[in-house]
């Protein structure tokens, strides 16, 4: 199967592998289903490393967030025109504003793969097209 995972996904599977359930932990260790990164979670990566809100001491430089990724056998899929066009049409709901996740579902809408996060409020856009796994 095909999964989106969101920027929370990523970092807990890289540093902090006890925020994962066991559910979840499976999907991304089993080898027949294919995981896909957002290219606007390694952007939003960036940020927090700027701002000191994550610390992965192997991510010095751009590219190796990039070359970690590869390591574990996941793929960087490009944010393109048609995720921004979904964007376009994404209702947000009324205290959900953060504009990456926001992007992260369009991505995940537009490619048709399920999105893995941590965050609870995406699950309320199961009725604009997004197919939701919940981290705990």
């Amino acid at each position: 199967m095909r999964y989106l995972i969101d920027t929370n996904i990523l970092v807990f599977f890289i540093s902090e592998r006890d925020r994962l359930s066991k559910e979840i932990s499976d999907l991304l260790w089993d080898s027949s289903n294919t995981i896909n990164v957002s290219s606007r979670s390694i952007e939003e990566i960036i940020y927090l490393l700027r701002i000191g809100k994550i610390n992965i001491s192997r991510w010095k430089e751009t590219k190796d967030i990039f070359n970690h990724i590869d390591e574990l056998g996941f793929s960087v899929d490009y944010f393109k025109k048609e995720h921004i066009l979904t964007l376009g049409k994404l209702t947000p709901i009324h205290d959900h504003k953060d504009p990456v996740d926001h992007a992260i579902m369009a991505h995940a809408i537009t490619n048709k793969v399920t999105l893995i996060s941590s965050d609870s409020k995406m699950r309320f856009y199961g009725n604009q097209g997004l197919r939701f796994v919940w981290n705990r």
